[in-house]
């Protein structure tokens, strides 16, 4: 039985995999962190989703539950998920942070902080977008650098950070495949009259609007031809249901830092 603690268990995502967790046999749900400023706070979480009473009450303060868990998954903001991590390095249980919208210097920290836990780190749990970080990187490598490529993400208005995470890892996936520093080859955006297109260019681009839950194309273009690699998430299942993979593979797993990648076996 894998004891799991969910942080930002009433958001999008983490109440999602909060009702994975507690309707899987195999793992028990044993806590959910919100804000101190969450109107649910203190309350049952399952009263709160309309599963009834499950004696889980909503906390603000992971260190007073952490002893209960055998891991932390992490849906929070990039503040929040670094002071949890230091809280879980200090106890030595296992994460797994899908957190997205880390500067690079957090990232560096995040890094630090981890060497001694088991621990994996995906701006993406969905198993589809992770093979995409794969193939992706795959293509740029063959096609070589006559293919200009453009990275095209989409999401719902209420999402905070641009570019996605997923979209930063596929173009950070494209430049190690090219031996090239992303930070001076990355494109966000185009305004104004600015010239051809650079050889070697990583064009990336935001859309938000309504709904969408998530979609990433690479788009590889020469003269006469283009290929399009794309993957659009339907819901957040998708999502939800990588993390359950993610939670079942780090089960009894060393210290290490791992990617979705070790959980593909890509």
């Amino acid at each position: 039985m894998i004891k799991v603690v969910v942080c930002g268990g009433c958001g999008k995502m983490g109440s999602k995999v909060a009702r994975l967790i507690y309707q899987n046999e195999n793992m028990k749900l044993v806590g959910i962190i919100e804000a101190s400023s969450h109107p649910n706070k203190g309350k049952d979480w399952g009263a709160t989703v309309g599963l009834g009473k499950t004696g889980i009450i909503i906390k603000e303060k992971l260190e007073e539950i952490i002893q209960n868990a055998d891991q932390i998954v992490e849906f929070t903001n990039p503040k929040v998920s670094l002071q949890h991590l230091e809280i879980v390095s200090k106890y030595k249980k296992v994460m797994i942070m899908g957190t997205t919208g880390f500067s690079s210097e957090e990232i560096e920290k995040i890094k630090k902080l981890a060497q001694g836990i088991p621990f994996l780190l995906s701006p993406n749990m969905s198993l589809g977008v992770n093979l995409l970080f794969k193939l992706a990187a795959e293509v740029a490598t063959a096609l070589g650098d006559d293919y200009d490529i453009e990275i095209i993400e989409a999401h719902h208005r209420f999402k905070k950070d641009a570019p996605s995470g997923t979209a930063k890892k596929l173009a950070q996936e494209i430049a190690k495949s090219r031996n090239v520093n992303l930070d001076e080859v990355a494109i966000y955006g185009r305004e104004g009259i600015i010239g051809e297109r650079k050889k070697g260019e990583i064009g990336i681009h935001s859309i938000r609007g309504g709904d969408i839950t998530g979609e990433h194309t690479v788009m590889f273009t020469a003269l006469g031809e283009r290929l399009e690699l794309t993957h659009k998430a339907h819901s957040r299942d998708t999502f939800a249901y990588g993390t359950i993979q993610a939670i079942k593979f780090l089960k009894d797993k060393p210290t290490g830092f791992y990617k979705m990648k070790d959980v593909l076996n890509i």
